[in-house]
């Protein structure tokens, strides 16, 4: 009798854990899509945020280089949560740790420097 209560209780607890697992596997993805959202979002935001002030106080002004900080922040928020960061500009994901040499050139494009 102790055996089949034993073995009652360990099928439950499996069944149990199998039911939670499931439960935490379909409620964690809208989660990490959200998360996406609120990256691209961001790293959209800040972006635009350089373009602007390259635009208006040149290349290499204070501005432009806080809306730098500004974006490679957001960019390393991204990767530490998602493992992925977005490129505004080409308008998709990128799951390399590239973004320092792909600003580099787009900055060097767009060079509006007036100072």
């Amino acid at each position: 009798m102790r055996h089949r209560l034993n073995s009652f209780i360990v099928r439950k607890a499996v069944l149990a854990a199998a039911v939670l697992a499931g439960f935490l596997m379909f409620t964690a993805v809208p989660l990490v899509r959200a998360d996406e959202h609120d990256c691209q979002r961001r790293i959209a935001r800040a972006d635009h945020r350089l373009d602007v002030a390259v635009e208006r106080h040149g290349f290499r002004s204070h501005q432009a280089e806080v809306a730098r900080r500004q974006l490679r922040a957001e960019r390393e928020r991204c990767w530490n949560g998602v493992h992925r960061w977005w490129d505004e500009h080409d308008r998709r994901w990128h799951t390399e740790r590239d973004w320092n040499d792909r600003d580099h050139d787009r900055d060097r494009d767009h060079d509006h420097d007036q100072h």
